[in-house]
């Protein structure tokens, strides 16, 4: 599934190709996880201008010059790729096409793509918004008996880190995955907080970099621990992996508070 890092540079390389456009069409070809009705999207959208694309936790939000929002979750198989006039994709779960030819179209093997008509606002703040302080991942933490990982990988807690870059992050903070949230001492929690920024941010610089033009999938060359290819982390020591709600990687080098 993308990951905070892969939908930023998605929206960023989306936004060159597509905005400012007139939305001449949506059409929905899987309705199984479509929130609305095929109605419902061609009355709110047709006709009107695209004025920007971000990202939203894991979700990419497509606003409207009328301020609709058409949300995107691209779940763990879907997949973005843009088109002149004619759609030619397998497995396709919608597309937008724009005025002047150029069109976006959605697909998923799975069929687990799912789009809503003006999302509900997320309660939770982004891993990388000004919400997201020391203060408050101290007092959060605080709260909770669960493991980090689990935390850190709960869109109810914190928007937009999953499986992989969770692992990287606990890596580079030096804290096990297994540590329970409120055992964690105040220095671990700064280095947690400091890795969270860092992490994310590095990657993203790094994707942009080595692929800049990309709208789909799952760059995952650049990871620190998380990688099935990995034997070694970057200090030297050995990567172990447990399946744990998908595959955990983490090494002796980091300490488990409980």
């Amino acid at each position: 599934m993308p990951e905070l890092p892969d939908l930023q540079v998605f929206s960023r390389n989306l936004e060159k190709a597509l905005l400012h456009k007139e939305l001449e069409s949506i059409d929905v070809f899987v309705k199984k996880k479509l929130h609305n009705t095929e109605q419902e999207l061609k009355s709110a959208l047709e006709g009107q201008r695209l004025e920007a694309i971000q990202r939203v936790g894991k979700e990419l939000h497509f606003t409207f010059k009328n301020k609709h929002v058409l949300g995107m979750h691209l779940m763990l198989h879907g997949k973005l790729y843009l088109f002149k006039d004619q759609n030619e994709q397998k497995y396709t779960i919608c597309t937008l096409l724009f005025k002047g030819g150029t069109g976006l179209a959605l697909t998923d093997f799975q069929g687990q793509a799912a789009l809503t008509l003006d999302p509900a606002p997320k309660e939770a703040p982004d891993a990388l918004s000004d919400e997201m302080t020391l203060s408050w991942l101290k007092a959060a933490l605080a709260k909770k008996r669960t493991a980090i990982k689990k935390f850190l990988v709960d869109q109810h807690n914190m928007l937009g880190i999953g499986n992989a870059y969770a692992d990287d992050i606990l890596w580079e903070a030096r804290i096990s995955p297994f540590s329970v949230c409120n055992k964690i001492p105040e220095p671990a929690v700064k280095a947690l907080h400091k890795a969270i920024g860092k992490v994310l941010k590095d990657a993203e610089t790094k994707i942009l970099k080595h692929h800049p033009d990309i709208i789909q999938g799952e760059v995952r060359d650049y990871m620190l621990v998380h990688h099935a290819k990995l034997e070694e982390s970057p200090g030297g020591a050995v990567i172990h992996h447990v399946a744990s709600g998908g595959k955990t990687y983490y090494t002796d080098e980091q300490v488990e508070y409980k």
